[in-house]
């Protein structure tokens, strides 16, 4: 395929931040390009690939029946001891693990067949600007350097984004807001339609492990852990296997995956003059799992929004870009930092807390605790174990805030 020098807007990474941003320039009539550095998009799976269905309704997406690996009814939360369970269902809970080898490449081919011209294997190496005007990247394109020139680029490159800081964003994770998350994918294990998962500072001293089902018998089993833990991930997650014999026994691994995922407060500063950040390289992740694929893909979608706007208006300037970050801002801002509150405060809790609370805990309570119901449920933990007082009321307080 001919690239041309020259587009309305430029998307750097094609995954579902960057195909569902490329997909609303392109039905707009402007030009996109969207540039992604790995040979085949959805590869190399870095998530547990798990998408709420109500996400999905939200915006629009039809999942291609392809990429869908299992439907989940809803989710299992187990305690420190691996056996005290309490499930989750609800009209929320419903979703898909999908397969993102799948599902990934099927946006970007949405985006192509919506009018994007659609790049592989290019690695993005530097931005052009004019003062401090965005204007285009520089780009090895399978072998051949490149310049690309927009008035407008989008960043869409993922956890470990290097495009936001050459732009001269402040883009900087903390170790601490950073999670590590290593994952197998397994066969031989007995699947249902739940996602499951696990708390216990023994397998994930901040975070969580799961197993997210593929199939009858094959399963991502995976653990998130803080980023000062990191070097131990795979320590960790190999003895939550070796403990957990009686479904991981016959348990053989077929796949490795893992990465980087920023769970600290979502980036206040995602846009400047010809310049728009989003998805995970802006930080905008859920604090309390790690969950970004749908938070991209509506980031995403708002900020090729805003970009058909600005090219539609001819103005490319921070002023009127900015009507991307108030839009997200007003939807979902708020909610993430409320998440981060109470994953700070759930950080507080031990496994004998844990496991008070899970003694104590019922369905009908996590229905109360859905339907913003906390009180009942707080007082109830407390009367169990009242030097809980002090964390619960935190997390009620985050909460309902």
């Amino acid at each position: 395929m001919a690239l041309k020098e020259n587009y309305d807007v430029i998307v750097v990474g094609a995954g579902p931040a960057g195909a569902m941003a490329a997909k609303e320039i392109a039905k707009s009539g402007a030009s996109v390009l969207a540039l992604d550095r790995r040979k085949e998009l959805g590869a190399p799976v870095r998530c547990g690939e798990g998408i709420g269905l109500h996400w999905m309704e939200e915006l629009g997406v039809k999942v291609p029946p392809k990429a869908v690996s299992q439907e989940i009814s809803g989710s299992l939360l187990i305690g420190p001891d691996l056996k005290k369970t309490v499930k989750i269902q609800t009209p929320e809970t419903k979703g898909y693990v999908v397969d993102r080898k799948v599902f990934d490449k099927e946006l970007g081919i949405e985006a192509a067949r919506a009018g994007a011209d659609v790049m592989v294997k290019t690695e993005v190496t530097g931005v052009l600007k004019e003062g401090s005007k965005v204007t285009g990247v520089k780009a090895n394109v399978m072998g051949d350097e490149r310049e690309f020139h927009a008035p407008i680029v989008i960043a869409c490159d993922g956890g470990e984004s290097t495009l936001a800081r050459m732009a001269g964003l402040n883009s900087v994770a903390t170790l601490y807001d950073t999670d590590f998350g290593v994952e197998y994918e397994m066969v031989n294990v007995d699947c249902q339609d739940l996602i499951e998962i696990f708390f216990s500072k023994k397998y994930s001293p901040r975070g969580y492990v799961w197993i997210f089902p593929k199939g009858k018998d094959v399963a991502n089993v995976g653990v998130g852990i803080g980023g000062m833990e990191a070097p131990n991930a795979r320590m960790y997650l190999d003895k939550f296997i070796a403990d957990y014999q009686d479904r991981l026994k016959s348990a053989q691994t077929v796949a490795v995956k893992g990465g980087v995922i920023p769970v600290g407060a979502p980036m206040k500063d995602i846009v400047s003059d010809g310049f728009m950040v989003a998805g995970t390289a802006a930080h905008q992740v859920d604090p309390i799992h790690g969950g970004g694929i749908c938070l991209a893909m509506e980031a995403g979608k708002i900020a090729g929004e805003v970009a058909a706007e600005a090219v539609q208006a001819k103005k490319f300037d921070k002023a009127f870009l900015n009507n991307y970050y108030e839009r997200w801002s007003k939807v979902r801002e708020p909610k993430l930092l409320r998440r981060l509150a109470l994953r700070k405060a759930l950080e507080q809790l031990n496994d004998d807390d844990f496991s008070a609370v899970f003694e104590v805990l019922d369905d009908d309570d996590v229905d109360k605790l859905l339907k913003g119901n906390y009180a009942p449920v707080v007082m109830k933990v407390i009367k169990k174990r009242p030097q809980l007082l002090k964390a619960l009321s935190a997390i009620k307080d985050v909460a309902m805030a």
